[in-house]
């Protein structure tokens, strides 16, 4: 029994005759004939009754005969969905990210990717570290957002799709002395208390390696997994808060500098990671620009503090 016998089943009992339903589907009377005798010895029921010239469904065919659409639909169905993967403007996409990435970028675009493309689902799941690497790698996400740091925690080559770079920003009380200008050098932060994020993210790893090319041993006076903690300590004149561009300082009565070593920037690589290894849906490619492109308005391609240190961005 396969699913062409209970298409041929279903044409022959709404078409009545053979003929019509051999015109129907498009194949010859005998093979359609057969494929009907095959059906009845593989069921062992007699499905039709010869009345006149016509073919009339057995009472045992009636009550099989909505199990068979029954079937026949489902199937349908299962061909609609699995095309429906192959279209851009459709599907489920699982996007893993930092924190702050949710909070600084994504909590934005998804609303507004909401409205272009409504058919398609984005699923965030908030992680970072090694088990941000690790949700790609299993197949749980088909993406993260991450700074290229967290790439040394995979065992596989990962596909990168470059996004603007983050540079770090010291965020603090406007009445701190600090600064002159919107940058200042990192040496220059001295003894006072900075506010980090913990030592889990690799961002923080990002952030301790320029200090040591700095030669600058930075005094810690707390840290912490949200860095929105940071900021609320810094604003409550607790020290200087050390976090990623990314994140929506705006929030905050801060004032906001970019920290240079050497008059350049403290930058970390920033990107989309995929595993290579897995294939992607279709609205992917499509989404992948998207986000790209609104990484760039908001972190700017030639200064990515720079929209941050100077207010909110557009929605």
């Amino acid at each position: 029994m396969d699913l062409r016998q209970l298409r041929t089943f279903v044409t022959v009992a709404d078409e009545g005759t053979v003929s019509k339903a051999a015109s129907r589907l498009g194949i010859a009377q005998p093979a359609l004939s057969r494929q009907i005798r095959d059906l009845e010895h593989d069921l062992g029921v007699k499905l039709f009754d010869r009345v006149r010239r016509r073919l009339v469904v057995t009472s045992e065919g009636q009550e099989l005969l909505a199990d068979c659409r029954n079937i026949l639909g489902s199937t349908n169905l299962l061909k609609e969905r699995a095309q429906s993967f192959r279209r851009p403007d459709t599907g489920l996409l699982k996007v893993a990210a930092t924190p702050p990435t949710i909070d600084g970028i994504l909590s934005v675009f998804v609303a507004r990717y909401a409205k272009r493309r409504p058919n398609v689902q984005v699923r965030l799941t908030e992680s970072f570290g090694a088990p941000l690497i690790g949700l790609v790698e299993s197949g749980a996400v088909h993406f993260v957002i991450s700074t290229v740091g967290a790439m040394s925690a995979s065992k596989h080559s990962l596909d990168v799709m470059w996004l603007p770079s983050l540079e770090f920003v010291a965020a603090f009380d406007p009445a701190l002395p600090l600064a002159n200008g919107d940058s200042m050098d990192v040496r220059t932060l001295g003894q006072h208390p900075l506010l980090l994020m913990d030592a889990s993210f690799a961002v923080r790893a990002a952030f301790d390696a320029a200090c040591r090319v700095a030669e600058f041993k930075p005094n810690i006076g707390f840290e912490s997994r949200t860095p929105h903690t940071l900021l609320a300590l810094a604003e409550a004149g607790h020290g200087i808060a050390i976090v990623p561009s990314v994140m929506p300082t705006y929030r905050y009565k801060l004032r906001v500098v970019r920290l240079l070593y050497r008059r350049k920037p403290l930058r970390e690589g920033y990107a989309i990671l995929r595993d290579p290894r897995r294939s992607l849906p279709a609205s992917a490619a499509d989404f992948c620009d998207a986000l790209i492109a609104y990484a760039q308005e908001v972190l700017g391609s030639g200064n990515p503090a720079a929209k941050r240190v100077s207010g909110r961005p557009k929605a």
